[in-house]
């Protein structure tokens, strides 16, 4: 008599994003490798062979983890370089979406900060590289900008500033949780008044 397979079970679109949720947060306090498919399906109150009805592995969540925070940010990105923004209105714009995504996805830009650079070098997670190297140009092109234009000043280095921009912004991650006192745009309005108090051309008196 021939086995019979185990019925396909597909999740919900919100089932689906609850259980990625879980997975995120999981990866992101414990880490990628200490992570195992039974202490995710534990936290999602689910036995560990059902979660295999949803996901092949867990490779396979991390992956959708981590697109999913990426488009979503890239989409947000190019929306603002699109816009024909002058340099300065540009980095106060990437900075307000940076917190904003902070706010959505703190667990992927927990686990993206910690584990991209191994990732990376699996085929599989190519992608990441290739986001990295794409955010390096919008950063350092609207900073460029800034320089020429004269909005920035002309003595800054700028691989040196926008490493010190993007560690500053995304190590958020590290301590914002959704729903606290003060909301994304808030937070980056605060940042922003620090840093470009600093960067920005003195008017003369």
């Amino acid at each position: 008599m021939p086995t019979k397979k185990k019925p396909q079970v597909t999740a919900t679109p919100e089932r689906r994003r609850e259980l990625l949720g879980t997975a995120a947060e999981v990866f992101a306090e414990q880490g990628y490798n200490a992570t195992t498919v039974r202490r995710i399906a534990d936290e999602a109150g689910m036995l560990a062979g059902s979660l295999y009805y949803h996901f092949d592995s867990k490779e396979s969540m991390l992956e959708e983890i981590l697109r999913t925070f990426l488009d979503e940010l890239w989409d947000g990105y190019d929306t603002v370089l699109g816009a024909g923004f002058g340099p300065r209105e540009t980095l106060e714009a990437l900075v307000t979406e940076s917190f904003r995504e902070i706010d959505r996805h703190r667990a992927a830009v927990a686990i993206y900060q910690k584990e991209s650079r191994h990732l990376a070098a699996q085929e599989r997670f190519a992608f990441l590289a290739e986001s990295q190297r794409n955010f390096e140009k919008a950063w350092l092109s609207t900073l460029e900008r800034g320089v020429d234009a004269e909005v920035f000043r002309a003595d800054l280095d700028i691989r040196l500033t926008y490493r010190f921009v993007r560690d500053t912004v995304w190590v958020a991650a590290s301590w914002y949780r959704p729903g606290g006192r003060h909301s994304p745009e808030e937070i980056a309005r605060q940042y922003l008044s620090m840093v470009l108090d600093g960067i920005s051309v003195r008017e003369e008196t």
